[in-house]
């Protein structure tokens, strides 16, 4: 089963596309692929925007679903879970869990600081728990 880790976000602003571009950079950086699942297409194409304005030296080469070489690059942003390849690292910014969690050895997700958000996190904290993942807690 995979590691799963929940990042508490600090304030009310959707800060989860942020963290989530350093957490990808930082994956990047360790020679880890990635797939990053979004809410809905416009988030993952504001993600795809945040990641090209890292500087520099951050840069991360990432394409979305059904773009790209063939061999794909080392991050995919997907914003439906059918389109979730087979990586290292799954980047959770959508609202659920996706079947296919246990095809990564790393879960990243979120807990916004909004409430309604912040139950939906609870049940997925809940269900990657239940599925045998080992837990980890963070704040942002």
């Amino acid at each position: 089963m995979p590691q799963a880790t929940f990042y508490q976000l600090q304030d009310s602003q959707d800060a989860g596309p942020v963290r989530a571009c350093e957490i990808i950079a930082s994956a990047y950086a360790a020679k880890q692929r990635c797939a990053v699942l979004c809410l809905s297409k416009s988030q993952a194409e504001a993600l795809d925007d945040l990641l090209w304005q890292l500087p520099a030296n951050r840069f991360v080469p990432h394409n979305m679903a059904g773009e790209g070489p063939s061999a794909g690059t080392p991050v995919e942003i997907c914003w439906d879970p059918a389109q979730l390849s087979r990586r290292q690292l799954l980047v959770n910014l959508s609202e659920s869990l996706p079947d296919a969690f246990g095809q990564f050895q790393h879960i990243v997700d979120f807990v916004p600081a909004a409430d309604e958000a912040k139950k939906a996190a609870r049940i997925r904290y809940k269900q990657f728990q239940q599925a045998g993942c080992q837990m980890q807690f963070k704040s942002a």
